[in-house]
């Protein structure tokens, strides 16, 4: 299928590793010029020099979506290094869950600057730079918890539901300019913070996937690269008439809840 990808100017934050490297990298492939952005330079580099290797065109931005002013130099950056803006994606983030009562105030602060205010002043920056292009796609990476919350998941399934609404609203205010928003709910996918879990568990990560794939009905955890297809769709002239959607990548574990 062609995307109509090719010299589209692309923002991946969270781009370093899993699902957002995955994601400049088929980007990339397609034919979209790709900033990336993540706090870390080493892994950033990396993910750089593994795109140019393979033919595409990379810009990487040490920032922290949690600094505001991070943001505009990120959006500087592209616009100056590639002349605009015309897909966003908005994947930085962590899971952080516990308790209700174990989450402090500073803890649920952190965790909205990260995975939501980021992401709405992100918005902000971009939207007059789509604007002026005529089109634009916004895809916001949250999870399966937005929509199913469980116990014990706080406070992330309560920010990635305040990110549901905001893909929701966003995409009435702005469809009359031609930039559609979406989101993909995650569900359990081959990530760096899963080998934490499983060494918690006393587990080999083999044997952790495998233990925690029993409620997938496919069987199996999810790879970066199948949420990857799922973004690059929706940002594409492939899904033109796609926005406002909510698209889990979980293998079927939501039918269970």
């Amino acid at each position: 299928m062609e995307l109509g990808l090719a010299g589209k100017v692309a923002i991946v934050t969270g781009a370093s590793q899993g699902i957002g490297l995955a994601t400049a990298q088929r980007l990339a492939a397609e034919g979209a010029r790709v900033a990336l952005c993540a706090r870390g330079q080493e892994g950033l580099d990396r993910a750089v020099a593994a795109i140019r290797d393979a033919g595409g065109e990379a810009l990487p931005v040490v920032a922290d979506v949690g600094r505001s002013e991070d943001l505009d130099r990120l959006v500087g950056a592209t616009v100056h290094a590639f002349g605009g803006i015309d897909i966003l994606v908005n994947n930085a983030g962590t899971s952080a869950t516990g308790k209700f009562e174990s989450v402090s105030d500073d803890a649920w602060q952190a965790d909205f600057d990260l995975k939501l205010f980021a992401a709405i002043r992100l918005i902000r920056l971009v939207v007059p730079q789509m604007r002026a292009r005529g089109a634009g796609r916004v895809i916001n990476v949250t999870n399966i918890g937005a929509k199913a919350p469980a116990a014990r998941s706080m406070p992330t399934t309560v920010t990635r539901a305040a990110g549901q609404a905001m893909t929701k609203a966003l995409s009435k205010e702005l469809a009359p300019d031609g930039i559609l928003v979406n989101t993909v709910c995650i569900g359990l996918v081959r990530a760096g913070q899963h080998e934490g879990h499983a060494k918690r568990a006393g587990l080999a990560l083999e044997d952790y996937y495998t233990k925690v794939a029993g409620g997938i009905p496919l069987g199996r955890v999810g790879r970066a690269e199948e949420a990857a297809n799922v973004i690059a769709f929706l940002a594409s002239e492939a899904a033109s008439f796609v926005t406002g959607s909510s698209i889990n990548i979980d293998g079927g574990q939501s039918a269970v809840f």
